[in-house]
């Protein structure tokens, strides 16, 4: 796969309106001349471990911010989020015996795509009218015109948070915090309050037998490594193709591309035209890549994606991220199942069942409510198990945070807690203990799976 530019010569959807075009020019070529942020070999893997998910032996956790912002930057805030994956890990491997891929959204997710170029926010003297926020690689969160306006630098520090990032998630993955003797450390004071966090201790108090009876049984533990580190993969959504682009190179050892910006990139739901510019790059890239199908796509539009993105049908290329919210997963999902089942591609199939459950509350607030969450994962493992077709992973916006965002859960947040903590740069996420609840439900999914 060469190096192209293809993507140029065609429609682009949601870019930033850059006031100066010789500005982003320059920024990428700044970009160009950076060290890459993953390497070749680590893509290779995931896709190798995408491969198994395929084949149904293993399952996918992607899990991370909605947006993450140059504020909320720091090593406390990585090592939670990274905390609350590996919890969820812990809890579906061991509850349902199954490995399982960890893929963060993290050390990269600063661009948003938007439903509209402008939004209404209240000013000194009534509405004003802004450019919306499309993340901080692009704009402020802030509410003034200078803020919002489209600023190409902020590519450039987005390039050097997300190094920052990955430097420290490598650092919890390999360097001892992900250690299966850690587990009840990972427990923050405030889940182990919650009914998820009480199950969770009890679930880490079999696990530390476990270890003690492998030990006891003359295993080296430190020796062979096994409970001493994680495999723990990036992505983020391929959006700003400048960015994208730049990070764009040629493997020395076989001339393919990778956008070594991060392990995985995915194709929105806005942006996943087979004639678009990011479909064209996302095809060129020897990364796995993903895409995400809300409940519009159509199943001559997944199978055009198969063979835009897949076209070698090599196993774990290809992740397909659905989208449908709860009320039509069931009657959506299976005619594209079908068509993709039908091309002889070993695509993964991924549930996102956040952004088709989104909702405002009735103070005002962008929710969601954990209950349409579980409910859309029950669809999207009722219909494969219907259709004998493999449920490979979730994808779920989360926080390592106390937050107060998504409705419901066993500890009932309802909608006069919402204003609590909702700290969100975008959307609503599920906090951990909900982040955690949801992880034991999908252990008893997958687990049922086993028992056909």
């Amino acid at each position: 796969m060469p190096l192209t530019t293809d993507w140029r010569s065609r429609p682009v959807q949601q870019q930033p309106p850059w006031p100066d075009v010789d500005d982003v020019r320059r920024v990428h070529d700044t970009l160009a001349s950076l060290p890459p942020l993953v390497a070749p070999g680590e893509c290779d893997t995931l896709r190798d471990r995408l491969a198994a998910v395929a084949r149904g032996e293993a399952f996918l956790l992607h899990g991370g911010d909605c947006a993450e912002t140059f504020a909320a930057l720091s090593a406390d805030k990585v090592r939670d989020k990274v905390k609350t994956l590996l919890q969820m890990a812990v809890v579906l491997t061991y509850g349902a015996s199954v490995p399982v891929v960890k893929v963060g959204r993290i050390a990269g997710q600063f661009a948003k795509p938007r439903s509209r170029a402008m939004e209404t926010v209240p000013g000194p003297t009534g509405p004003v009218e802004l450019p919306a926020y499309r993340g901080d690689a692009v704009n402020d969160l802030a509410r003034t015109a200078a803020a919002r306006t489209p600023d190409p630098q902020r590519m450039l520090h987005a390039y050097h948070a997300a190094a920052l990032t990955l430097n420290l998630v490598r650092a919890y993955a390999t360097g001892g915090f992900a250690d299966l003797r850690q587990v009840h450390a990972w427990n923050a004071d405030f889940v182990r309050r919650s009914a998820a966090g009480r199950r969770y201790e009890s679930l880490a108090a079999d696990i530390d037998r476990a270890l003690a009876f492998m030990t006891a049984c003359g295993v080296d533990l430190d020796r062979i490594g096994a409970a001493h580190g994680v495999e723990l993969f990036v992505s983020h959504e391929a959006l700003l193709l400048d960015y994208e682009s730049a990070l764009t190179r040629a493997d020395p050892a076989g001339g393919a591309a990778y956008d070594l910006s991060a392990h995985l990139l995915w194709v929105g739901e806005r942006t996943r035209a087979l004639d678009g510019g990011h479909v064209a790059f996302a095809s060129s890239l020897a990364n796995p890549v993903a895409v995400k199908l809300g409940p519009m796509a159509t199943p001559e539009d997944a199978a055009g994606l198969v063979e835009a993105l897949d076209p070698d049908r090599t196993p774990g290329r290809l992740t397909l991220i659905t989208r449908m919210g709860a009320r039509q997963v069931r009657e959506a999902l299976p005619p594209l199942v079908e068509k993709v089942s039908a091309t002889g591609a070993e695509v993964v199939w991924c549930c996102d069942p956040m952004h088709g459950n989104t909702l405002e509350s009735a103070t005002g607030y962008k929710t969601r409510h954990f209950d349409d969450v579980v409910d859309e994962v029950s669809g999207f493992f009722e219909v494969h198990r219907a259709l004998g077709t493999i449920p490979g992973g979730i994808s779920v916006e989360l926080t390592g945070d106390d937050v107060t965002e998504c409705l419901g859960g066993a500890d009932r947040i309802a909608d006069a807690d919402l204003a609590g903590r909702y700290e969100t740069a975008c959307d609503p996420r599920l906090n951990v203990g909900q982040s955690l609840e949801l992880a034991f439900l999908v252990a008893g999914m997958l687990q049922q799976r086993q028992r056909g």
